[in-house]
């Protein structure tokens, strides 16, 4: 059995091993079909995530199917299912709440416990979500990364009447879009990379800018920041309107915010991690399933296993959206 090892920063090869093990009683064994390499894949690989392990199976976006389950499991063999790559607990203060993305005990896929970018493995089957067949595989293999948006825009209420603004029109940035539009709002992309705001009109009729020419008296009812960058966060703070809410998906350390007139507008601030499963995955799996939502553009590129050190490196480039590992024995050499 092939995965790919990430023995450390920059150090990413294609090793043979041992087949994954039997599946207990619980637990189900996966044949992998596609695996999206997201930004947190990135931030290990390039070594900037203070709490990744090495070495370590990278890989947390991934669609396969059951080839293989313990006697406890009630999903057939041969069902396709996605992955919920953040263990819980149910048992801490936040899991009791329902907050089991904020589980005071998560580990995540990829980061410090071994993901899934193997041809196979094996997994409690808590973590599984089976995928109607109407779905097709391009898009199912969208489903985890779209939560984390779904999960997102609960924070808000999106209409035909709401005026949006996205920052980094990246994957998460681009699934942002793709939702609003799809809700009807009147949209504005902001993106350094002039060729991701060409990307974006893909969605519909979307206004675009780079940061530093947004007009000034442009403002909007929700501003999404996705690009995770402490400049993102504080122009999403100066471009809401008064009583407009900001939410915050991206990742950045820290940023610098002006704290009198977030009190005197009335502007709320939400910050957003991941998702609540198998909740926010289901709702995502209704949104896509719909021919009319349009989504294909958020995936740049499949390419095959093999290539990975190329895919690595174009992911890695942060140029384009998503990049999609392809582990299908008909795109072997």
């Amino acid at each position: 059995m092939h995965s790919l090892y990430l023995a450390g920063p920059g150090d990413v090869s294609l090793k043979e091993g041992a087949a994954a093990r039997a599946p207990e009683q619980n637990e189900v064994k996966i044949k992998l079909i596609y695996g999206g390499i997201c930004g947190s894949d990135i931030g290990v690989y390039k070594g900037k995530i203070s709490h990744a392990a090495y070495p370590i199976t990278p890989g947390h976006e991934l669609l396969g199917m059951v080839v293989e389950k313990g006697k406890d499991v009630a999903i057939p063999v041969g069902t396709r299912v996605v992955i919920q790559p953040n263990s819980y607990c149910d048992e801490c203060e936040q899991c009791q709440k329902g907050n089991t993305n904020l589980c005071l005990y998560k580990k995540s896929l990829g980061v410090n416990t071994d993901g899934g970018f193997a041809e196979e493995f094996t997994i409690s089957a808590k973590y599984i979500l089976p995928v109607p067949d109407e779905l097709p595989d391009e898009r199912a293999v969208l489903i985890e990364p779209f939560a984390v948006v779904v999960h997102a825009l609960k924070h808000v209420n999106i209409t035909g009447e709401t005026s949006v603004a996205v920052i980094g029109c990246g994957t998460e940035g681009q699934l942002a879009i793709a939702l609003a539009a799809h809700l009807g709002a009147a949209i504005t992309a902001i993106d350094i990379n002039e060729a991701k705001l060409s990307d974006v009109q893909a969605y519909g009729s979307i206004q675009t800018y780079t940061p530093a020419s947004v007009p000034a008296e442009a403002k909007f009812d929700v501003v999404i920041e996705a690009a995770g960058v402490s400049q993102a966060v504080e122009q999403a703070v100066d471009i809401v309107k008064p009583g407009g809410k900001v939410v915050l998906i991206g990742l950045t350390a820290e940023a610098t915010l002006p704290i009198l007139k977030i009190v005197r507008n009335e502007i709320a601030i939400h910050g957003s991690i991941i998702y609540n499963f198998p909740a926010d995955f289901a709702q995502s799996v209704d949104y896509l399933i719909h021919p009319d939502f349009v989504i294909d553009p958020v995936i740049a590129e499949i390419v095959p296993l093999h290539e990975y050190e190329r895919a690595y490196e174009k992911a890695a480039a942060g140029q384009c959206a998503k990049i999609i590992l392809n582990f299908k024995e008909d795109s072997r050499p």
